[in-house]
């Protein structure tokens, strides 16, 4: 057994000499850098007390910085924690309460909203920015450049990561060595990585689909990645001249679309476009297609389990799906209730098995309890079907589902025909307190720029395409749908905001 699992296996994988990342406007960072690096901020970590099994919390920039502390944890034995920016101070001092953390590193320009919270008061608190500055690399500057590192085994916890949140508290997904391992490993086979790609990092570091995902993917396979701080369409597609494969979320590829320079020339080098984190429309992927000539591979993950699905690198990579099971993820499709599994086509809940599948939510046994069968599957709380070639469909989330005069409506159904409509650039469908029907269906759109498109368009396209229980009983346009940082519709948001709309009226 390697004495650190999984920074064993990226170390193993790093090749001798070459770039593992580019900067734009700043010098590159090779694999020497990030052994050296590494090692130099495990160095500072250790000295600051932090020892193995202790978590360390961090919200900070995306920078190399913060990727060499996250790979230092591994290195030290250290859970890391990373911390979406976004969140406000109050924010912080639950996720610092509940983590409990040997260690909190923030940018040194949030230290004294921090000074004044409970939680965060008592922790001990070091700074690092986007420019690599900061005390805790002050203090890792002088600091050796290899260090020992401490024994991890597959099962020993690398990460904390907390769950958005969109019903009461977040959680915290604990993953393992061997979680993160098994998943960037089938991951790099699947999708063809080798020491040649050079992948364009264009996502936030403190969700996996940015640390996990795409770092992984590119440590393990040797490559290289262009580093950009954040998305800027027109960057993006300037670096694709020199990269070969792009991760990115839905709202990347439409911004991307709206590029005059986007054609089959301007991505000749490419070879993969991946998206995920949330639904691909079909139009989009059509029309990615018929600007570029790329088929994007959409795939399927979450939090808890990082990737359970991908579309095939060679065959059919077909809209509106997330594809076949990853080769070690056993997936299933059950009546939610009682657990039994369904058959082709058959819509119900999403189960997965594997290797890559958390062990369970911090200090929270009960909900951990909650959320896996007896024989080891997960719930994923996604609603879905596996059709008779085995493409898994996703058709909602089961907190989303709409139960209407005692009939089922799953929302995206509702949604596709929708976002087919001539004036409609993106919808989003809710249930809302209904006195009468219990929930009524309500569609939320957001129109094209200068479409003339009324309520009654909408109803009346939808009339003759759906049953007259899944027709909304009303229409809201909003200028846009509220989002998370992932590019995630938070309906949760549209609940609470139109709560009121059907006792109003």
């Amino acid at each position: 057994m390697p004495a650190n699992w999984f920074f064993d296996l990226i170390e193993a994988n790093m090749p001798a000499r070459g770039v593992f990342a580019d900067i734009p406007g700043r010098a590159a960072v090779s694999y020497a850098d990030v052994r050296a690096l590494s090692a130099r901020f495990a160095h500072a970590l250790a000295g600051l007390g932090v020892r193995p099994g202790d978590r360390v919390a961090a919200q900070v920039e995306k920078s190399i910085g913060a990727l060499m502390l996250y790979l230092a944890c591994l290195r030290c034995g250290a859970a890391f924690v990373p911390l979406n920016t976004a969140y406000t101070a109050a924010e912080i001092d639950y996720f610092i309460a509940d983590a409990e953390p040997a260690l909190f590193i923030c940018d040194p320009g949030r230290v004294d909203a921090y000074r004044s919270l409970p939680a965060c008061a008592a922790t001990r608190r070091e700074t690092l920015d986007a420019d690599g500055a900061g005390s805790l690399a002050a203090q890792a500057a002088d600091m050796p450049a290899a260090f020992d590192n401490a024994p991890r085994g597959r099962d020993d916890l690398a990460a904390i990561l907390y769950t958005s949140g969109t019903t009461g508290r977040s959680k915290g997904a604990m993953l393992s060595h061997g979680n993160l391992s098994a998943n960037a490993l089938t991951l790099r086979d699947g999708w063809r990585f080798t020491r040649d790609d050079v992948l364009i990092h264009a996502l936030p570091i403190y969700h996996a689909h940015g640390l996990f995902v795409a770092t992984h993917v590119v440590l393990l396979a040797g490559a290289s990645m262009i580093f950009q701080r954040q998305f800027r369409p027109a960057d993006v597609l300037a670096a694709t001249r020199d990269a070969t494969a792009l991760m990115g979320v839905p709202t990347f590829y439409t911004r991307l679309l709206q590029e005059p320079g986007l054609d089959c020339a301007s991505v000749r080098n490419m070879r993969l476009f991946i998206s995920g984190s949330a639904p691909l429309l079909a139009e989009t992927h059509h029309a990615w297609k018929a600007r570029t000539g790329h088929a994007i591979l959409e795939r399927y993950g979450m939090t808890e389990t990082g990737m359970n699905t991908s579309n095939p690198y060679d065959g059919d990579r077909v809209a509106g799906t997330v594809g076949f099971p990853l080769p070690d993820v056993d997936l299933r499709v059950t009546e939610p209730e009682s657990g039994k599994i369904l058959g082709v086509d058959a819509v119900g809940m999403v189960e997965v098995r594997g290797p890559n599948v958390f062990s369970g939510y911090w200090r929270r046994p009960e909900k951990t309890a909650e959320e896996f069968r007896a024989d080891g599957f997960f719930m994923t709380g996604d609603i879905g079907r596996i059709d008779a070639r085995g493409y898994v469909h996703l058709v909602g989330r089961a907190k989303d589902l709409i139960i209407t005069g005692g009939l089922n409506v799953y929302p995206k159904e509702i949604e596709t025909e929708i976002d087919l409509l001539p004036g409609v650039a993106e919808s989003a469908v809710i249930g809302l307190p209904h006195q009468d029907f219990g929930e009524a269906v309500t569609a939320v759109v957001v129109r094209c720029a200068d479409a003339d498109l009324s309520e009654g368009d909408v109803l009346s396209a939808l009339a003759t395409r759906l049953a007259k229980f899944k027709t909304p009983k009303k229409v809201v346009f909003l200028p846009e749908l509220p989002r998370n940082a992932m590019g995630k519709v938070q309906k949760n948001l549209l609940r609470e905001r139109l709560a009121a709309l059907y006792r109003e009226s």
